[in-house]
């Protein structure tokens, strides 16, 4: 058996400039400093944010340019179980990847807000 479980929320700012968040490792500090209950702990162990960056929690997002002023974050959790194996699906849950993408969605529609 498997599946998939996503997410997606629309953002009032353009790819670019959610990227210049999501794609760093500003991303994960914010998202530790705005889930202290949720992220416990997060190791920045290899890079700056670009790809190849290791950080200790993974990660699934992608962001979805709509047009200049707006897109889509959307995270995704695939999985595949053992034909005969015994599992919960309702286990699965993309809810941390849902309130990161809330918090970088908050951060940029404050930013926008101020400018």
């Amino acid at each position: 058996m498997s599946g998939q479980v996503s997410y997606e929320t629309e953002v009032k700012a353009g790819a670019a400039k959610v990227w210049e968040l999501y794609g760093t490792t500003k991303m994960a500090l914010l998202a530790k400093e705005a889930l202290p209950d949720t992220i416990i702990g997060l190791d920045i162990l290899e890079g700056q944010g670009a790809v190849g960056t290791i950080i200790k929690i993974t990660l699934a997002g992608e962001v979805i340019g709509k047009d200049a002023e707006s897109c889509m974050i959307k995270s995704t959790i695939e999985y595949e179980i053992a034909n005969g194996a015994s599992f919960d699906v309702s286990l699965v849950s993309v809810k941390l990847f849902a309130d990161i993408a809330e918090v970088v969605k908050k951060q940029l529609t404050t930013l926008a807000g101020a400018n």
